[in-house]
């Protein structure tokens, strides 16, 4: 089988790192054998300042293990995820030095516009506070989501959750080959790919036994990690010189490109997504939009429409010419409310907040024709 060469990983500050069930689970449940190696690269990129999300699977393998049955249907499937949850997360805690915290996520909760920014806001917190965020599928509750690749597509959701500039998929191969790496002597290691086409996809394989997706759903996360401008890195975790080089920022692997940057990408969906709302904002406001600031609760004149929290949002100046367009912290009423109130008076009158803008700068983009400073850079 051709080895892949090394080559370097794209510049980054935030991962998500996705870890299947074939790489954790043993005979007897979770086998730490392979999982050491990447706590071991989780440890050592925090100590280079950076911050690693990690999306594990392993719960029904760890729940089996605790029982040892071996029911294949969903109820059994999502019985043994319950008995497996705590488990999995003692086992990540046992390799990690420092707190690991559970977030339990289905599909539909990066759909759901509030429970996004809600779940986008907690693991933020989690990164904020030191923490190891350990994302899962809720498989509970989520039968619609124990399908073929479940968590490699969540692992891509879960990075343009939290704005990640890199996706890095554990496989138990060393990458994308051109044909089947055992069956096909002729099969080529495929050390990179600048856009996932249909021809990409025909050279990947089945699911494996152990996990839920194989090379196929993990291209097609690619895929979506692409489309949100960032990079994904497949490459082999039962390889421990693989593994050790990632801290390097050397990938023995597949790199599927973003398309275009992870900024743009956001800023080019927020110009063109619907609008559902509108805030009116005085000179001050404006001028701080302009110097690519938040749009705080001080400066809001006038609340226009009825919409949500996460709903895309229109600012206009006074003049009411528009200036941008964002996501929404609050809905309308509670915009409302606090409209020219400084932002420490949010909890008081709402008895709660989300954050202190109404509209936070990296989820707002100026519109065209308005100058902004920092655009000129992105």
């Amino acid at each position: 089988m051709a080895a892949f060469t090394p080559q370097a990983l794209p510049a980054w500050r935030r991962a998500v790192l996705k870890v299947g069930s074939s790489l954790l689970a043993g005979s007897g449940g979770l086998d730490p054998v392979h999982a050491r190696e990447l706590a071991a690269f989780i440890a050592a990129a925090r100590a280079q300042g950076r911050e690693v999300v990690l999306v594990s699977s392993g719960a029904v393998a760890a729940g089996r293990g605790r029982i040892g049955a071996a029911g294949n249907g969903i109820v059994q499937r999502q019985a043994l995820a319950a008995l497996g949850q705590a488990s999995l997360m003692g086992f990540w805690q046992s390799l990690s030095d420092v707190p690991v915290a559970q977030v339990l996520l289905t599909h539909d909760d990066l759909r759901n516009r509030r429970r996004y920014l809600n779940a986008r806001t907690a693991l933020q917190a989690l990164l904020q506070l030191g923490a190891l965020p350990v994302v899962n599928e809720n498989d509970t509750v989520a039968v619609d989501e124990l399908k073929l690749g479940d968590n490699d597509n969540l692992a891509a959701a879960v990075a343009s959750l939290v704005e990640a500039d890199l996706l890095l998929i554990a496989t138990d191969i060393a990458g994308l080959y051109s044909g089947h790496p055992v069956q096909d002597p002729l099969a080529r290691p495929i050390a990179r790919i600048e856009a996932v086409t249909p021809a990409v996809l025909a050279m990947a394989g089945g699911a494996g036994a152990l996990g839920t997706g194989g090379m196929r759903t993990k291209l097609e996360a690619a895929a979506k990690a692409a489309a949100a401008g960032i990079p994904t890195a497949l490459f082999c975790g039962r390889d421990t010189g693989t593994v050790a080089a990632l801290a390097g920022d050397v990938l023995h692997g597949t790199l599927v490109a973003a398309q275009g940057n992870r900024i743009n990408a956001r800023k080019q969906w927020l110009r063109h997504a619907p609008v559902a709302g509108m805030l009116e904002v005085d000179a001050g406001a404006r001028a701080a939009l302009l110097r690519g600031a938040s749009l705080l609760p001080g400066g809001l004149r006038k609340v226009v429409g009825d919409f949500r929290r996460g709903d895309v949002i229109e600012v206009v100046g006074e003049d009411g010419q528009p200036l941008a367009r964002g996501q929404a912290q609050y809905n309308a009423a509670e915009a409302a409310r606090i409209a020219g109130r400084h932002s420490r008076d949010i909890e008081s009158i709402l008895g709660f907040r989300y954050d202190e803008a109404l509209v936070h700068r990296d989820d707002l983009v100026l519109l065209d024709g308005v100058a902004h400073p920092a655009e000129a850079t992105t």
